[in-house]
């Protein structure tokens, strides 16, 4: 059974810009989005739905050290304890210490190669990179060997 997740603007952005954001609809049953990543994004699907975080004051306490949508998401993922998809670096590094699962863009890829979904990794970063996405040489190179490209 597909579980659902917590996504911040990044990833979606991202995997629109390169037409792949099929990708969550197919690993997930649902992507759950806080409403300042849907002002960010700006694109609703069926299958993303839009959920205010109770934890006002958390989300006040998290933007004063990273963007609102990053913070909506993180007391979002905690509120409903689900994953939460998450790009940047001090965001992550919150989120982990919040003890929450985090995952990133290219950790969703690969995620969706080994599910089938889709056949290489190498392809759809090279895409995001066309498009402004970045992505450290570190983290390229991992994902490369991960994915066995």
């Amino acid at each position: 059974m597909k579980d659902k997740i917590i996504a911040d603007s990044t990833c979606l952005i991202g995997l629109e810009r390169t037409n792949h954001l099929r990708i969550l609809k197919e690993l997930y049953e649902a992507v759950i989005i806080p409403p300042e990543v849907e002002r960010e994004f700006g694109i609703l699907k069926d299958w993303i739905k839009v959920k205010k975080p109770d934890n006002t004051q958390l989300v006040i306490s998290l933007k004063l050290i990273m963007d609102s949508g990053e913070a909506e998401a993180i007391a979002l993922a905690g509120m409903m304890e689900k994953s939460v998809i998450l790009d940047d670096k001090q965001a992550r590094n919150i989120a982990k210490r919040m003890k929450l699962k985090v995952i990133g863009t290219v950790g969703i890829l690969i995620k969706a190669k080994n599910a089938g979904i889709i056949q290489a990794v190498k392809p759809i970063i090279e895409d995001l990179e066309r498009n402004n996405f970045y992505i450290s040489e570190n983290l390229k190179n991992e994902a490369l060997k991960i994915a066995k490209e």
